[in-house]
């Protein structure tokens, strides 16, 4: 008997595996398929009639968390030489503050100098496992593996520390593991996974390379190139809208082009109002061609920075991403946000019906030029210019490859950008760049997507 448990860590994951038509392969090939979820197990009910085992929720002591640090700063220690991205999440990472984690984090930068071979990573994930070996929850875990007796065990998400424990105890149990590489930029740029995975299903074979070279200790042999889950709701029907229905939902002027403007969150896009009222001036000032002008905002926060904006140019259409928050009290309250299924029918209507999209840097870009829409990135900051320093991005390997396929417009002024959509409401010349992009960045196509995912976990199946 082929039994699947399903690990669902988070609202993206919930969007990308439970409301795209994965669910349906997974049925079809495996005798049971059972979901174990990090979020509240009410959130599936009317999605799916598969049986949900809602996890306890599991939180780091001091001592796991120490070591995770220390796994996670030998990674970036190991891998820093020519890789900006790396170099500025160690900058990122550090710690001034006079607190018991700040002084343990200073110690953990000065140890990790010396100790950050592979070797020594794998000893830090050995007692970052014996901190929580004997905890409650991994006891709990344990039980949960022991009584469904998997076959397989999918994670579909590998960075999330919480769930460190349930992969801890798969292993004393000598059940599979399957990890999916979760964003375009997770393994050029980021810390290291959340344990040791026996496979791994990534995007692409550009993906695979990356995996090769950052983690050293995995061999081909342990990889599928897949494509991703993340983008097959939009080559299906039930989450189509018309074009007519997405200019009624908006209150769009039928005959002008729009643009959309796709939000990062604060973290790391806090240029944003910036860019936004860029727009909205040359609009006024009759700098660009009259246009409708949508701005999405990221589902990771709350759109209260924009609040000045709103009130400030009446005439932009603002699409706040109708994600619920269904838990709070967690240590990553922004992975309890789960979307709707209006939500994922106006993204797509956005992504098929608007003329160009803006946005900083985002995986957004990949989502638009999946409908063949131009897109173009400002980075208007600098280490000079007193505005926050977007443009050290550019030094980002996935930023790199961007770059260089032309596939976007990267302006780093007001008039740089105004410039950019004249052009691109003009004329689109780089329909080809983006296309020939989509196909380095996500190996399979859209349609074949979840069906190549679940072939492959069925080959990995004892």
């Amino acid at each position: 008997m082929k039994k699947l448990g399903l690990v669902i860590t988070d609202g993206v994951g919930f969007r990308n595996f439970i409301l795209s038509d994965f669910l349906q392969y997974t049925e079809d090939t495996f005798d049971e398929v059972v979901i174990l979820s990090c979020l509240p197990k009410e959130v599936y009910a009317s999605h799916t009639n598969i049986r949900v085992i809602e996890l306890d929720v599991f939180e780091e002591t001091f001592k796991t968390w120490f070591f995770r640090k220390a796994k996670e700063i030998g990674h970036l220690k190991m891998h820093q030489k020519g890789n900006l991205g790396i170099l500025d999440n160690l900058k990122t990472n550090d710690s001034k503050l006079k607190t018991t984690r700040g002084y343990a984090t200073r110690f953990i930068y000065r140890f990790t100098s010396l100790f950050h071979s592979e070797f020594c990573i794998q000893q830090f994930q050995k007692l970052q496992n014996l901190t929580f070996s004997n905890h409650n929850i991994t006891k709990t875990y344990s039980s949960i593996l022991e009584q469904e007796s998997f076959s397989l065990l999918f994670f579909t998400h590998q960075r999330p520390p919480y769930i460190a424990p349930l992969v801890y105890a798969a292993q004393q149990l000598k059940l599979n593991t399957v990890a999916f590489i979760f964003s375009w930029d997770n393994l050029a740029s980021k810390g290291r996974m959340a344990s040791n995975f026996d496979y791994y299903l990534v995007w692409s074979d550009l993906m695979k390379q990356d995996l090769l070279q950052f983690y050293i200790s995995i061999k081909e042999a342990q990889i599928k190139v897949v494509g991703t889950p993340q983008f097959v709701p939009y080559v299906m029907p039930e989450y189509k809208m018309s074009k007519q229905a997405f200019l009624s939902e908006f209150n769009l002027e039928t005959h002008l082009k729009t643009i959309c403007f796709s939000c990062g969150d604060i973290s790391t896009s806090k240029n944003d109002e910036l860019y936004i009222e860029t727009i909205a001036l040359a609009m006024v000032e009759k700098r660009i061609e009259p246009v409708n002008f949508i701005v999405r905002t990221s589902p990771a926060e709350d759109p209260i920075r924009f609040n000045p904006l709103v009130e400030k140019f009446p005439f932009i259409k603002w699409n706040f991403p109708k994600w619920n928050q269904v838990r709070s009290n967690h240590q990553e309250s922004w992975s309890q946000r789960i979307p709707t299924l209006e939500d994922v029918k106006q993204l797509r209507a956005l992504l098929e019906y608007s003329d160009l999209n803006i946005n900083m840097l985002s995986t957004m870009s990949l989502d638009f030029m999946l409908f063949d829409k131009p897109v173009i990135n400002p980075i208007f900051g600098n280490a000079s210019n007193g505005l926050y320093d977007d443009q050290r991005f550019l030094g980002y390997a996935h930023i790199q490859h961007l770059m260089d396929s032309k596939a976007s417009k990267i302006v780093k002024d007001q008039a740089q950008l105004r410039q950019a959509i004249s052009e691109y409401l003009k004329i689109d010349t780089d329909s080809e760049n983006r296309k020939n992009f989509i196909i380095q960045q996500v190996g399979v196509s859209l349609e074949a997507t979840n069906r190549q995912v679940v072939l492959s976990l069925k080959e990995w199946v004892k």
